[in-house]
């Protein structure tokens, strides 16, 4: 828990957020009824509001691309032609299409094609391989595949019986579009707010992806909530994205900040922190979004003309670090920080409406921060009932679901269930689990703490433990394998670590076992240490042993031997003092 971190908001943070958000009143009256009146039945959805706009205001830039611009009016001619294609092919209100795609303006549009329809955008992880991503799409039943020749890899790891009746690359997409109708889909008018508009992939225990459902009511929270009344766009500005649009900050976030304003969308095909600046200026970005990590690796670029030779005044994400937010702001210029807290399958998102530095913002509502167990679960007394934690404290933050805040959850009905707490407070009651830590500052603030329960999250990505031992406990000379995250000075979140016990006699190589690795993990997942054990315990006090050995890290070792990641070239190599500077400069894994 860092120090950095305001012990409370008070009434002085609250004002002086309020005097900076005269300026943007108007915009945010249009914008605040949405947050009160949200009703299901509505027929408001994420693709009207974009065909409202490109009506309005068909000549203004909405993507812009390597610095090339495509206007509204492109863009949802484009869409809708994109939108034909799906339909002859079966596509209708509730129906899937997988989407396995990078970044890409052919990307986005697909997107807003399906949901033009009131189909699902399955928003499937292009670092999936194999079963993983076999599972994945299982898990979709779709009645359509778009997928990206850059995609080739994963696309060619899913076996052929999980594919659906209708495949189609981008080259195939456009030569059907080619002569298809323009005009928008008569059924755009006519979606509910409560169709599920998105299945974004979250890694659980399970150690397979589970999908988190999005409805269009939802995803209008962020858009009315982050976008209308947090980040507060306005025509002029655009915003860069270079986190993949299968994130929800990329996808929710900023793509509804971006249709809230009637702004433009910067897309940049992948995050790359030597150019990040040079790409920002190119596409004449105002805003960005963020993830912990990428501002971090941002900060350990050596000082260049570009770092201030921008226009970008606001920056909205997750995961900024409090010990480095003024170091950020200060050295790029940066006027606000939009920082928020959620989770794909939390029904509810705290966000820096007040510019309150180095919290992750305010909520309005209902949410418990109360004690918990070391396996992330809420702790409950003698009565049975869980107890709020004081004011400052860490505890486990709770989100109370009612008809006002529901849960769109998962997929899957009984991991849903499981992420629910019944009876909390009261008998009737039902609150769900973020399985996060953090500290309630006052004023409906909070910060951020930690990530409980097995899953951790690296590079902005959740990594399931049970994932990285099933591909450990597959290498050459493993009998078992435990993981987990831990800590390192200096990066975000918490880094792959692996306790080992080898089979008798074995001797693995460490290129060998860096290579099977990266052969069945996405690269975020592949572990950093691994740590050789003579026994891992397997009685019922196994999950407080993973405790143990998540508390111990890779400094408390004793005897143990300890190899770190270098990289794909040059697989594991003995640990060294150093390799956690390296790691937080990111010097390595390479």
């Amino acid at each position: 828990m860092s120090t950095n971190a305001p012990a409370k908001v008070g009434i002085t943070d609250m004002v002086r957020g309020a005097i900076k958000m005269v300026p943007d009143l108007p915009s945010m009256a249009r914008h605040a009824p949405g947050m009160i009146f949200r009703s299901p039945d509505a027929t408001r959805s994420i693709g009207l509001v974009f065909a409202k706009l490109a009506a309005a205001h068909p000549d203004r830039p909405f993507i812009r691309w390597q610095g090339e611009t495509t206007t509204y009016g492109e863009a949802n001619r484009q869409v809708n032609r994109y939108a034909a294609v799906l339909a002859e092919r079966g596509v209708a209100v509730g129906d899937v299409v997988g989407i396995l795609a990078k970044n890409s303006p052919t990307n986005l549009m697909v997107i807003l094609a399906a949901l033009k329809l009131g189909a699902v955008a399955g928003m499937l992880n292009y670092n999936q391989r194999g079963e993983v991503i076999d599972h994945s799409m299982t898990l979709l039943d779709g009645t359509v595949l778009v997928h990206d020749p850059e995609c080739a890899e994963a696309f060619e790891s899913i076996g052929a019986e999980h594919l659906p009746e209708h495949v189609l690359d981008y080259a195939a997409l456009d030569d059907a579009a080619r002569d298809k109708s323009e005009a928008d889909p008569a059924v755009t008018a006519t979606i509910p707010a409560s169709t599920t508009a998105f299945y974004i992939f979250t890694s659980g225990t399970t150690g397979l992806p589970k999908a988190s459902v999005m409805s269009h009511n939802r995803w209008l929270a962020n858009y009315d909530g982050i976008g209308g009344l947090a980040v507060r766009l306005r025509p002029s500005d655009t915003m860069y994205v270079s986190l993949p649009l299968y994130h929800n900050n990329a996808l929710s976030v900023s793509l509804g900040a971006v249709l809230a304003g009637g702004a433009c969308i910067a897309i940049g095909k992948q995050f790359s922190a030597s150019r990040f600046w040079d790409d920002v200026i190119l596409n004449r970005a105002t805003a960005f979004c963020y993830i912990g990590e990428l501002c971090r690796y941002l900060l350990a670029q050596p000082a260049k003309p570009a770092d201030r030779g921008h226009s970008v005044r606001v920056m909205v994400g997750n995961g900024m670090r409090p010990e480095i937010w003024d170091e950020f702001t200060e050295r790029f210029g940066i006027d606000r920080v939009v920082e928020f807290y959620g989770a794909s399958e939390l029904n509810l998102a705290f966000v820096n409406v007040f510019d309150v530095k180095r919290t992750a913002g305010f909520c309005p509502l209902p949410f418990k921060v109360v004690e918990y167990n070391d396996d992330g679960t809420a702790r409950r007394d003698a009565s049975g009932r869980l107890r709020k934690v004081r004011k400052g404290r860490p505890g486990l933050l709770i989100a109370e679901i009612s008809e006002r805040v529901p849960v769109d959850g998962y997929t899957d009905v009984d991991e849903t269930e499981k992420k629910i707490i019944r009876d909390a407070f009261k008998k009737g009651d039902a609150y769900f689990n973020s399985g996060d830590l953090v500290r309630e500052l006052g004023f409906s603030h909070i910060a951020f703490v930690d990530r409980l329960g097995d899953t951790f999250r690296w590079k902005g990505e959740n990594v399931a433990t049970t994932q990285v031992e099933g591909a450990v406990d597959g290498a050459d000379g493993v009998e078992q394998s435990v993981a987990y995250g831990v800590e390192v000075p200096g990066a975000d979140g918490r880094a792959g670590m692996v306790a080992v016990k080898l089979v008798d006699g074995a001797d693995p190589d460490p290129k060998a076992m860096a290579d099977h690795l990266y052969g069945r993990l996405p690269a975020y997942a592949v572990p950093l240490f691994l740590r050789f054990v003579p026994e891992i315990e397997t009685t019922s006090t196994f999950k407080n042993r993973k405790v143990e050995l998540r508390d111990e890290g890779y400094s408390q070792t004793g005897d143990d031997t300890v190899w770190v990641l270098s990289g794909r070239s040059d697989g594991y190599v003995p640990y060294y003092e150093g390799y956690t500077d390296d790691v937080a400069a990111a010097k390595a894994p390479r």
